[in-house]
């Protein structure tokens, strides 16, 4: 038996209870996790903005040390330290062969999966993200196990499951920023750190941080913003202002919020481009008329995962972690235990800090 956060039902309050995990069988590992991030999609997950089969263990960005292979894996050992990856690629639909693995079609089917049962009654449980990071201990598919590259320390390599793909290929898959352009990061949680660790990485100049929590600029210029704006009606106006009236070359929306994507959106300059990162509910519309979008001549993009492709991206992320550019333990402004869970959702929604991370 080991101890995990078990979502019981859409809505209802996470209960730390013990679950029964069985060996893993072929294609799959056995990970005792080291530490798992708290993320606004765990969140999205347990209010029912996205849905996933319930009752669920969830969280999706962890790492940890192999305690068991199934039949077939040859990829990693016991005793390796590894990263998990929530949403695998699975190499044959559409989307992957066209190379765009954070689109496939399937990275998200072992959620429906039954990986392990509640200890005080046997009923069934599923995995949430794929992963199950939310626990002690969890068994996942070969495919959602990178190995972990040498020089990260383990609990802070968590980050790089999620946020930090995330907020790094906004930067520099999706929206493809280049040395000397500015760039707007709006919410500067987990996602919105890395988004500006990462726009400094590549170099842009003006760096301006949104926020609607003005207790966030220290953690903001920490991690590479030059400027920093408390969200207001306002917010548009200041930063065109900051950029010569002209508007950022990039906005990165790390909110999922109709109005912030609309201001995002309207703090770009002509031309430029909008990345939509953060996950909003149905009932978030964002309307545009004909003629704006043709007089603006702006590009605006879902971004799903970064556009990242995990097993390339984490050892370049890797040589910047190892380099000194990023820094991972920075992200953190909280580390608590399971029961910790809840209280880091009710910080999400208030606004305050950046990451959480549940060290086990």
């Amino acid at each position: 038996m080991v101890r995990a956060a078990v979502l019981p039902a859409v809505g209802a309050p996470l209960e730390i209870a013990e679950i029964d995990l069985p060996d893993p069988g072929p294609g799959q590992v056995r990970i005792r996790l080291a530490a798992a991030g708290v993320c606004h999609s765990d969140l999205s997950l347990s209010n029912g903005t996205m849905r996933v089969p319930v009752p669920a263990v969830l969280g999706h960005e962890g790492a940890g040390t192999v305690v068991s292979v199934g039949e077939g894996v040859t990829h990693v050992a016991p005793g390796d330290p590894v990263i998990l990856n929530w949403a695998p690629s699975c190499g044959t639909c559409h989307a992957c062969t066209l190379g765009e693995v954070w689109l496939c079609a399937n990275a998200l089917n072992g959620a429906a999966d039954v990986y392990a049962h509640r200890g005080s009654d046997g009923s069934d449980l599923h995995p949430g993200l794929n992963v199950a990071a939310f626990a002690e201990e969890t068994v996942v598919a070969a495919s959602c196990v990178l190995p972990l590259p040498e020089g990260i320390p383990l609990t802070d390599a968590a980050l790089l499951g999620c946020a930090v793909l995330t907020g790094y290929g906004a930067i520099h898959h999706s929206a493809q920023v280049r040395e000397g352009e500015t760039v707007a990061v709006f919410g500067v949680g987990g996602v919105g750190l890395s988004t500006l660790q990462s726009a400094r990485i590549a170099g842009a100049t003006t760096i301006v941080a949104v926020d609607v929590s003005p207790e966030k600029e220290e953690l903001a210029r920490a991690a590479g913003a030059t400027d920093y704006v408390v969200a207001s009606e306002n917010t548009a106006r200041e930063i065109r202002t900051l950029t010569g009236k002209q508007g950022v070359d990039v906005a990165v929306e790390c909110v999922g919020r109709a109005v912030t994507i609309r201001t995002a959106w309207e703090s770009t300059r002509r031309g430029g481009r909008t990345t939509v990162v953060g996950i909003g509910g149905k009932d978030q519309q964002v309307t545009f008329n004909a003629l704006e979008l043709f007089h603006w001549g702006r590009t605006l993009s879902g971004c799903v995962y970064g556009n990242s492709d995990p097993a390339k991206d984490v050892p370049v992320l890797a040589e910047h972690v190892r380099a000194g550019r990023l820094d991972l333990g920075s992200l953190v402004t909280e580390r608590i235990a399971l029961d910790g869970i809840p209280g880091a959702f009710e910080n999400m929604v208030a606004g305050k800090g950046g990451r959480a991370l549940v060290i086990f």
